[in-house]
């Protein structure tokens, strides 16, 4: 299991880690936004630990000579609190960074580098700030199998981000690999909405019976049943906050003391 001051990388959905103080020769790395959801999606979705991709709004890639080794997406939170309670005005003038993904071959301060230069671009887009989450918690698999170390914000403290403390606590609703379906997913497939059937068809591929109709009454039995046959419910301290102002007249809150330590 990592230590937690070391930087997490991804490879095909496996989290792996490496040193932060290795140096990156940003001569052969560039940093690119990315037009439309296509590229990072399809990244994201084959590397990042989730299997899921957030409300993006702007998509940054990392290449390396031309090949893309990382992807950072800024989205829009489902409560807009996340971003409120932070920072001043409506909810789209700030961001959150919902995923952040390198490749295991990136060095160590690559993320801090990026992390740079998509605020960089970000600030001319007239935002206020960015906000991230890190999860500090251990997650197993059903055979009691650690995949996910979890991790503290080591980059974001490198990258001198303001600690704000932990979120809110819940229960996750954890799949047999180990994964989340998060409750957005389930409210997803509770309404009938938009994106049910690709919620629906992570339930479907651990071994859930299709359901028989996408109606609202039909689909809250089947999450019901499905979820408590087949998932386990861990309760969750919290993810860690930080929050960086992209606008010098838009001040933080005094940074707490930094997290050292992930949950066991």
């Amino acid at each position: 299991m990592c230590q937690p001051f070391f930087v997490q990388r991804w490879r095909l959905g496996t989290d792996r880690y490496r040193p932060p103080d290795e140096p990156i020769c940003t001569a052969e790395y560039d940093v690119v936004e990315l037009p439309d959801d296509t590229v990072p999606k399809a990244f994201v979705l084959d590397h990042h630990y989730s299997g899921s991709y957030p409300a993006a709004r702007w998509r940054f890639g990392l290449f390396h000579r031309g090949v893309l080794q990382g992807v950072a997406v800024f989205s829009h939170p489902c409560n807009n609190r996340v971003l409120t309670s932070v920072f001043p005005g409506r909810p789209t003038d700030s961001v959150e960074l919902g995923r952040f993904v390198l490749l295991d071959e990136v060095p160590g301060n690559g993320e801090t580098w990026m992390l740079g230069r998509c605020f960089s671009l970000l600030r001319h887009e007239g935002l206020a700030g960015v906000v991230a989450f890190s999860d500090p918690g251990l997650r197993f698999n059903r055979r009691g199998e650690p995949v996910f170390g979890g991790h503290v914000g080591t980059i974001y403290q490198a990258h001198n981000g303001m600690y704000l403390g932990r979120g809110t606590a819940r229960t996750l609703t954890v799949l047999p690999d180990g994964s989340i379906l998060s409750d957005r997913a389930q409210q997803k497939i509770r309404a009938a909405d938009r994106g049910v059937r690709y919620a629906a068809a992570r339930l479907v591929h651990f071994g859930a019976d299709p359901p028989s109709a996408f109606e609202r009454a039909c689909l809250t039995a089947w999450l019901q049943y499905w979820t408590g046959r087949l998932c386990q419910r861990v309760r969750h301290r919290g993810n860690h906050k930080y929050a960086w102002s992209l606008n010098h007249q838009v001040r933080l809150p005094r940074s707490l003391p930094y997290p050292k330590q992930i949950d066991t």
